[in-house]
């Protein structure tokens, strides 16, 4: 056990039946009270006049400002109370109190740079649990040797002899590196994708682009740190490029493919397509895949080579609106020209429907079983979904053909089934 720790368990021991307790107590108590009473302020501010993009980073950093702020009440009173009296029950609250702050910070960026998730979940729990179990080890003193068996584990890497404990620190090192560099380019991304004056498509790879430098970047730094040699890196791009070459060739063509559809602007976010079966709005553009937002409310990956290697129909290239259709039977013995006319008037009141191109009632074809009408109709917002448009449409159709008595029948491919 250091000196340090020995001497907080001392005064801890010495003081529990003095007044130098009672004051340390009633100063931990006071900084709880006051650090409660500004994050419950700037709560309050946050709900009621902080604008809505800032809320989520506020509320963030409010839940690291309360250990933060009763840390440095606590030292600052541990600052003055030193010449008179021991404060080893101040310095131990400092201890866990900074504790706290770094599993807050590290909780925050750890949301801050991935989905939630399960898996993150469990990562939080893993990280706080270890950050707590090490600050044990270090307060009952087992911590050093700990640390000094891991230094005695020594093992060769090539020429280089190196130990347990140097290996989890250059480990450490890389990965707070890396997430710095995520950190920061995510902030930057954010930032960027807010600028109106760049198209959608340029933000989207200038992100992606700013991201892999940092990546790369930080990578350099941390091997240097904990003194490899980086220009093992050139074996490692050389293997790396064999192995694309040979077994990642479809996904390097994916990549590839993806940068192509950004740059070229053959399609962006909120575009109207059609790749092969599938008919929806453009809602993602990633490095590898595009994520296309069904009409139905269901989602396709598909891959950036097949929007490459195949046809692709933008309807909103040069206008942005989509197509709705929707087919009713009926009975030979109905009025027709009545129903096609009821459809379209139908589909001209709905506030979503576009009155250019109009409405259009169209007889699909003849059947043993009846006639088979179409109502095709165009919105201006086609990545809110068509479900809803379709169920007011097909109600008001309803109610208005059993006003004017016409029948329904089933059509051929439902008695089919």
């Amino acid at each position: 056990m250091n000196g340090e720790i020995q001497q907080i368990w001392q005064e801890l021991q010495g003081d529990l039946s003095t007044p130098a307790m009672v004051w340390q107590i009633a100063i931990i108590i006071a900084a709880v009270v006051i650090a409660l009473s500004i994050n419950g302020a700037l709560r309050k501010y946050v709900m009621l006049r902080a604008p809505e993009h800032w809320k989520l980073a506020i509320g963030s950093i409010n839940r690291m400002l309360f250990p933060l702020s009763t840390l440095m009440f606590v030292l600052f009173s541990q600052l003055i109370l030193k010449g008179w009296q021991h404060t080893g029950l101040l310095k131990l609250a400092g201890r866990l109190l900074l504790a706290m702050a770094a599993i807050r910070l590290i909780l925050y960026l750890l949301r801050y740079l991935f989905s939630p998730g399960g898996w993150l979940k469990a990562l939080e729990s893993v990280i706080a649990w270890s950050i707590w179990g090490i600050l044990a080890l270090y307060l009952t003193g087992v911590l050093p040797q700990i640390m000094q068996g891991m230094e005695d584990m020594r093992f060769n890497i090539g020429k280089n002899q190196v130990n347990l404990l140097l290996v989890l620190q250059a480990l450490l090192t890389v990965i707070v590196t890396i997430f710095i560099a995520l950190w920061l380019s995510r902030f930057l991304e954010n930032k960027l994708m807010r600028t109106e004056q760049l198209n959608v498509n340029l933000r989207v790879v200038l992100g992606k682009i700013i991201r892999i430098i940092l990546l790369f970047i930080a990578t350099l730094i941390a091997l240097s740190t904990v003194g490899l040699d980086i220009t093992l890196l050139s074996v490692f791009g050389g293997a790396l490029g064999v192995g694309l070459g040979f077994g990642l060739q479809r996904i390097a063509s994916n990549y590839v493919s993806g940068f192509i559809i950004l740059l070229d602007k053959s399609m962006q976010i909120g575009d109207v397509i059609s790749v092969d079966k599938h008919y929806g709005v453009v809602q993602q553009l990633r490095a590898r895949y595009m994520v296309l937002g069904k009409l139905d409310g269901t989602h396709v990956i598909i891959p950036n080579e097949t929007l490459i290697t195949t046809a692709v129909v933008n309807h909103s290239l040069t206008d942005h609106k989509g197509r709705v259709q929707i087919e009713l039977p009926i009975s030979v013995t109905s009025p027709l020209e009545q129903a096609l006319e009821l459809m379209q008037d139908i589909a001209k009141q709905h506030p979503r429907v576009l009155q250019t191109p109009s409405p259009a009632a169209r007889i699909k074809g003849f059947t043993e079983y009846g006639i088979e009408l179409t109502l095709t109709v165009w919105v201006s917002d086609p990545e809110n979904g068509v479900l809803s448009l379709q169920s007011v449409l097909f109600m008001d159709i309803w109610k208005a053909f059993q006003s004017n008595k016409i029948t329904f029948v089933k059509s051929e491919a439902k008695l089919d089934s």
